[in-house]
């Protein structure tokens, strides 16, 4: 998990936390408590789902620029495989024609 995700989760955890244990301790009926239980419960659950979301957006964001940067890596080293690819071909053309040449003379001889 990364850093934001795990402050985010931190922060979320310790408002409940804190909010839950405030409720329990103040003087107050039991149905007004359970009422604002739940509806701090529901508060953080509305917090967690948009951490959720936001998270799920900065991965997605993530994995589009990896991608598009790994398949710019990807082109790059086919192009350059390429050019090695033809500078070895042009290489061994040059070796054979030398050996032919050789060969010629060898024969001529």
């Amino acid at each position: 998990m990364s850093d934001s995700s795990n402050t985010i989760l931190g922060i979320l955890a310790g408002t409940a936390i804190g909010a839950t244990l405030g409720i329990l301790f103040a003087p107050d009926k039991g149905s007004s408590t359970r009422k604002k239980l739940v509806e701090e419960s529901n508060h953080v659950v509305d917090n967690v789902a948009n951490s959720a979301t936001q998270l799920g957006n900065q991965i997605a964001s993530s994995f589009t620029t990896k991608r598009s940067s790994l398949e710019h890596e990807v082109e790059a080293l086919v192009s350059d495989a390429s050019y090695k690819a033809d500078d070895v071909i042009s290489t061994l053309e040059s070796k054979l024609k030398d050996l032919k040449a050789r060969n010629k003379k060898l024969q001529a001889s």
